[in-house]
């Protein structure tokens, strides 16, 4: 494998590369299912190139509950195959494809009723253990169990007494998604994949009725680049509809986007060792255990205003307060709230118009030749959408292609993570750092956290936490520009670290530092310095102004006041 550094060379290299040779397959968006299928691509032998309008997974993909789970609520839906194919991937992931990135976290059902409820979901959470056993993908998580409401009551003690009668406990997973899909268009790239963000699809070139390639805007450059593929892969999510009236075909499909919004409120405000699931008149909330935080989601509702930056509603943060503080002791208020985060699920659409019950399945369609779409599903499924993309992708080009191998393909930062996990202490003595870093670094890099390490023994100053966002370390904002292809301080306070939604501030007082590190790798004068800080701090103030809003109508205009990038 190549280097896997995603730096501003790197770039201009791949985009050059790109419409200098056509290529075997080029994907167009870098969410997680777009990423998926450049690696799948590029790992069968095809040539590969990946290009995305804004940032790695600036859309849905940063903003999900942050889970990789079976999806529990899809048995008593009676969807078994897609909970028997999630529960594989949620195994592969933790076992074998990235350890470092997915980790096993625990979650409380309260239970309410005496008696039936407790067989009912008893017998629910039993089937879930025992189809992920069955594939042989469950070993790494422990299996459920039943708790009486004292022992429930002593796991977590921010329960209100009177809120349950008993209890289940069981186990699914969780990782960072923005940084999970960093990390697998870096593994695309390491295996040959020419991958660029900031680059932005304007148009499909065509030959008769055949697409051939794309032409592509450098969004950051300014320059036009005409690349062309034997097939192109629609994986837009969201913005599927409006990709494919680019080739002013109707499509076999529509997509519809479902907003789902979430809370981040400081760890001591909920006391529980473990997370929350809780039934709502709609669907499920959860309460999830996210470092020194909880993120608190989701609420469920139509959403068809601007698709860049859905916008929470003061409705909405309400909604999500009002259900978690039925069970709380001691009830959130909006003052316990650090960052609040809204993101849109891509919906097939279907007959019924309440989007809770829209499918969660993708679909792969070839609507002109030359042009495959992949649509739906869900995060954790993520690489099997990306393979049928691929395999329907093969059939339009004329040669033998290998089957796909992802199943065996680990993320880079997998492999030696468990042996650098084990020597955390002697890292530890041997940099300086206190563990609690090393381990820090190691759950987000894996084995490449060495090349942070490395960073930081040129300049002991990058193993500085970052002033007043303490959980990060000065070293990874400069590695974020430097890897990780982080373009904009946006992205790296909003994607390649959380520090937007896990300070009370939003990430402002960290805003110019930041931006000073990442001066120097990406050539930024003191003019730019300003201009990005400018921008972060107007984008804070507007999603502010937005969750002051009663509706998604006045809640989306007051997003827009900011504007969406950054001038060069």
């Amino acid at each position: 494998m190549r280097t896997a550094t995603l730096g501003p060379a790197e770039r201009a290299e791949s985009l050059a590369g790109m419409a200098e040779h056509e290529l075997d397959v080029l994907v167009v968006g870098a969410g997680v299912v777009g990423a998926g299928t450049a690696l799948d691509a590029v790992t069968r032998g095809l040539s590969t190139g990946l290009v995305e309008a804004r940032d790695w997974a600036s859309g849905t993909s940063s903003r999900s509950s942050k889970l990789i789970h079976g999806g529990l609520r899809y048995l008593e839906m009676l969807d078994f195959p897609l909970v028997r194919e999630a529960l594989k991937e949620r195994g592969l992931l933790l076992e074998r494809l990235a350890p470092h990135l997915v980790k096993p976290v625990p979650f409380l059902y309260p239970l309410q009723h005496k008696g039936w409820e407790r067989l009912y979901a008893g017998s629910g959470v039993a089937l879930y253990d025992a189809m992920s056993m069955a594939r042989g993908h469950g070993r790494g998580l422990p299996m459920h169990r039943h708790l009486s409401r004292r022992h429930a009551l002593r796991v977590a003690p921010a329960l209100k007494k009177d809120a349950l009668v008993g209890a289940l406990q069981y186990y699914d997973a969780q990782m960072d998604d923005a940084r999970y899909v960093a990390t697998l268009v870096r593994t695309a790239a390491a295996y040959g994949a020419k991958v660029a963000n900031r680059a932005r699809v304007t148009g499909f070139l065509r030959e008769g009725e055949r697409v051939v390639g794309a032409k592509v805007q450098d969004v950051e450059g300014g320059g036009e680049y005409e690349i062309r593929a034997k097939q192109v892969v629609n994986a837009t999510g969201v913005w599927t509809d409006d990709t494919q009236a680019m080739v002013g075909e109707r499509g076999q499909f529509h997509v519809r986007a479902s907003k789902g919004i979430h809370l981040v409120v400081p760890k001591d405000r909920i006391t529980s060792t473990t997370g929350l699931i809780l039934r709502t008149e709609k669907s499920v909330l959860f309460v999830i255990p996210w470092g020194r935080h909880w993120i608190i989601g989701t609420t469920d509702t139509g959403w068809d205003l601007d698709k860049a930056h859905p916008a929470a509603s003061s409705a909405d943060i309400d909604y999500l307060l009002e259900h978690v503080n039925s069970v709380l002791a001691v009830p959130l208020t909006r003052d316990d709230v650090e960052g609040v985060y809204a993101g849109l699920r891509p919906l097939l659409a279907g007959e019924s118009d309440a989007t809770s019950k829209l499918s969660r399945e993708h679909t792969v369609a070839h609507p002109v030749p030359g042009l495959v779409v992949v649509a739906g599903g869900k995060y954790t499924t993520y690489r099997v959408m990306a393979k049928d993309a691929v395999d329907e992708a093969v059939h339009g080009l004329d040669q033998r292609v290998a089957e796909c191998v992802t199943e065996d393909i680990p993320l880079i930062g997998a492999e030696g993570y468990r042996a650098l996990w084990n020597a955390r202490a002697r890292i530890a003595a041997r940099t300086g750092l206190h563990v609690v870093r090393v381990e820090h670094l190691l759950n987000r890099y894996g084995s490449l956290a060495e090349e942070l390490l490395d960073l930081i023994a040129a300049d002991a100053s990058l193993g500085e936490p970052l002033p007043a966002a303490e959980d990060y370390l000065r070293a990874e904002i400069v590695y974020a520009a430097s890897h990780e292809g982080a373009r904009h301080l946006d992205d790296v306070l909003t994607r390649r670290t959380r520090i937007s939604i896990e300070t009370f501030d939003r990430g402002t007082r960290s805003a110019r530092e930041a931006a000073e590190l990442m001066a120097p790798v990406l050539g930024w004068d003191k003019d730019q310095i300003e201009r990005e800080v400018e921008h972060y701090e107007k984008r804070v103030e507007a999603e502010r102004e937005s969750q002051r809003q009663p509706d998604d109508l006045t809640a989306d205009a007051a997003r827009l006041g900011a504007p969406d990038i950054v001038p060069l």
